[in-house]
């Protein structure tokens, strides 16, 4: 590192996750170790398909349709190295055991869907056995309680549908947006005695989400931090597209003979 006092400081990029799946909602940082030198991102245009009706206006216009933002999908490789961490063990219980396990598992449980909370789930497991103990002391019998977890007093109810958590990407403040990881692969590089892996790639595909994504009412909090962010970035990039018409103007300027 430069002694330089005026030297700036590295921003480094990040995956927020907003999940219940720990103790509340508190939400899970993964900070990259490193970040990667490149990442790939490509704009998917609109296509009416070949459903099209037989208007011709409608067919002129098809060419400049755009009812949507465009899908935005990006992929970047990151670098995990737990030897920095193991030079001090006092330091970094964690890495000493585990390497950097637990950073990967942390980015794969973007990918699981959401479950209760480690403390919620044990709450949850002593309030049921409380509930039966006491209808089974009240001589409502065990028959009862079962019928009833199982909903045979009030109908079948439905599986809900397993949801992944809301995820941020944050990449400097000019890119904080919501994001949906599409691809996950790992390439393990080194082990630790114990067989846990101290060195990795690991390569993410990432959609950005909408507004659209999310559900219009009963949102929760994470999802609204998700769409004010993702309207932060959008608007940003909506002035950086305004500011360079100074830059247009200075080049027609220069293509001027005179």
């Amino acid at each position: 590192m430069s002694n330089y006092s005026r030297s700036p400081k590295l921003l480094k990029g990040a995956l927020i996750e907003f999940s219940e799946r720990f103790i509340g909602p508190i939400p899970n940082v993964i900070v990259f170790q490193y970040n990667p030198e490149s990442m790939t991102r490509s704009l998917e245009v609109w296509s009416p398909g070949n459903g099209g009706s037989g208007d011709s206006s409608a067919a002129d216009t098809a060419h400049t349709a755009q009812p949507m933002d465009p899908p935005e999908t990006f992929t970047l490789a990151l670098e995990l190295d737990a030897a920095d961490a193991l030079e001090k063990p006092a330091s970094h219980p964690v890495a000493f055991i585990s390497g950097v396990a637990d950073r990967i598992a942390a980015m794969e449980m973007l990918l699981y869907p959401q479950g209760d909370s480690l403390l919620g789930g044990l709450l949850g497991s002593i309030t049921g056995s409380l509930s039966v103990g006491a209808s089974v002391g009240d001589g409502g019998g065990i028959g009862g309680s079962v019928s009833g977890a199982l909903g045979g007093g009030s109908g079948a109810q439905p599986v809900p549908r397993g949801t992944v958590p809301v995820v941020m990407f944050v990449w400097g403040p000019g890119r904080i947006v919501p994001v949906r990881v599409t691809s996950f692969s790992v390439e393990e590089q080194a082990y630790s005695p114990l067989l846990y892996p101290i060195r990795a790639k690991v390569s993410i595909g990432l959609k950005i989400l909408t507004p659209k994504d999310f559900p219009q009412c009963n949102r929760k909090l994470s999802e609204d931090l998700a769409i004010a962010a993702f309207k932060f970035t959008r608007k940003q990039k909506e002035v950086l597209a305004a500011a360079n018409m100074a830059n247009s103007v200075e080049s027609i300027l220069g293509m001027l003979p005179f």
